[in-house]
This record gives structure tokens, sequence and C-alpha cells, in this order.
């Protein structure tokens, strides 16, 4: 006997519904997303995979019970003839349909029989080999995609160094964002990193290689916000340093220009008030708060001995 899963728990049985339709989607969703939750994955990942579900179930203008493969074949060849998706993209769609219709026809989770019950009829699994894609090799980039020549990143990192002379030349303070940008790109480029772990990136992260004396300070760099796998934390790794610029740029960072950065970023507190929302009453009684206070202690009379 199969015991009753998620429906009722999302469902108070017996209770009749105002819109039967939409809150029974809304609760195979709720459910979904717990499932997904339970097996520790990213929050941005359920929220990716809930946003195409959506997405199909209003292509499709209709609830999962009614869902068939056809409507499926007509999104999917949608999304590539129409709106020109490419392979990854289109395979993550279906990869998105194909686990909520998995969920949805599960036994343990009292779907489908709670939407016969409902509406005469029940999910069934719409995407399938035939009208999936799979990935057959390594790499899915596009053939025009490759990587930078060496000439190309030489030319690529001098506009970035450019672009900081230009604004200082000017007079401008943007130009310690435009240094760190650039200190951000070489970075990546120097230790392989992606976007994120570029980001997330402290001055912590860069410590002493016993194998690479002449790199100082800077001889590894531990990554802590690698890419996890699914329901894993970040991976963690340490790279190495290999060229000798890469520790320039990083020192000059750490000790030269980083320390230029104040925090809030104005010379002024009135300009800072603008952007914190502190009004100039609050200013004036805080202000007068401290004269106030001086001159009562003024005031009042000595303690004797």
């Amino acid at each position: 006997m199969v015991t009753p899963g998620a429906a009722r728990l999302h469902l108070a049985d017996g209770v009749p519904l105002l819109r039967p339709e939409e809150q029974v989607f809304e609760a195979m969703l709720d459910g979904w997303r717990n499932q997904q939750l339970a097996r520790n994955l990213a929050l941005s990942t359920i929220n990716g995979r809930e946003r195409k579900v959506r997405a199909f179930a209003a292509h499709a203008d209709a609830f999962p019970w009614s869902w068939s493969s056809m409507l499926a074949d007509e999104w999917f060849g949608d999304l590539r003839a129409v709106r020109g998706c490419v392979r990854s993209t289109l395979r993550g769609y279906q990869v998105a349909v194909r686990l909520f219709c998995d969920y949805a026809t599960d036994p343990a989770y009292g779907w489908a029989a709670e939407c016969e019950r409902r509406f005469g009829t029940h999910p069934i699994q719409v995407c399938h080999e035939w009208n999936t894609a799979v990935p057959m090799q390594e790499c899915e980039a596009e053939a025009p995609k490759r990587a930078f020549t060496r000439d190309e990143l030489q030319t690529f990192f001098d506009h970035a160094d450019d672009e900081v002379s230009r604004v200082r030349g000017r007079g401008r303070k943007g130009w310690l964002p435009a240094f760190r940008d650039a200190m951000l790109f070489k970075t990546a480029y120097a230790y392989g990193l992606r976007r994120n772990e570029t980001r997330m990136l402290d001055t912590a992260d860069f410590g002493r290689n016993p194998d690479g004396a002449e790199f100082g300070e800077y001889g590894i760099c531990y990554v802590r916000h690698g890419k996890a796998k699914k329901g894993l934390p970040p991976k963690r790794r340490s790279v190495l340093t290999v060229w000798e610029w890469s520790v320039e740029i990083v020192d000059q960072w750490i000790s030269e220009v980083r320390p230029a950065m104040r925090q809030v970023g104005h010379d002024h507190a009135s300009t800072t008030s603008i952007y914190t929302c502190v009004s100039s009453d609050f200013r004036t009684r805080t202000l007068r708060r401290a004269p106030d206070a001086t001159v009562e202690a003024a005031l009042k009379p000595a303690r004797r001995a």
C-alpha cells in the first residue's frame, strides 16, 4: 500500500479549493522545491528550474496533468528555431521539465492519485530519449568561440591598464575601481579562475609555496568558492603561481591601491548621508547633543575631595 505523500501535506484533505487547477499546480511546485532542498541543492538551481517549468506551463497553456510529449516537442522546437537557444540552454530546459515530471509521477508523493481524483487525469513523463538533447562530447561551445591568443590577451590587458591611466589623468576618482577591474582580469587568467571564484577572492587567499620561494607571499592561490557538484558545498582547490607578473599585480593591489579605497567613498558626511538615508533633522540633533553634553559637564560643580 502506498502511503499519501506530499500531496496531502500541501493540500488540506476534504477542503474545497477556490481555484483548484492553479492551487494544485502551486502545491506541486512547493513540494518539488522541498524535495530539492532536501537534496541540498543550491537555491539558484532550484529557482532556475522552477522558472523553466513555469515557462513550459505558460507556453503549453496547460497544467501538468494535461501535458503531453507533443506539447513538449512544440516547446523545445520553439526554443531552438524561434528563440535561438543554444544546445546547452535547451538541455537545461529539458532537464528541468523531466525532473519535475519525475517528481509529479512518483507514487511516493501521491500527486498522480490526487490529480486523478480532482481532475480525472494524472501527470505523465513528457521528456524521453527521443525528444531530448543528449551531450555527445565534452566541449559544446560553438565553433567560432576559441581561446584568446597571447597577443590578444596582451592587447586586452594593455587596454585595461590604459583605462586606469586615462581616468586618473582626467583627475576623476574612478581610477581605483578601474585598477581593481584590471587586476581582477589579470588574476582570473593567471590562476585559471571562474567568474565567481574570482569575485569571492580575499586577501587571505594567497600564501607561500615552499617550492616557489621566488613568489614570496603569493606562491599559492587558495580557491574557496569553486564550482560545486549537485548537492555539495563549494569545491576548494589550490592553484600554484607560475607567472612573476601575477605576483606584482596582486602585491601592488594589496599593499598600495586597496588601502586607498575608503569604505563609504565620500569626503563629506553630508554626501554619505544621501545614500545612508540620514535625515537633516537627525544630523542636527546628533550634532547638538555633543556641545550640550560638554556645556552640561562644565557647569556641574566640581566634586569635593
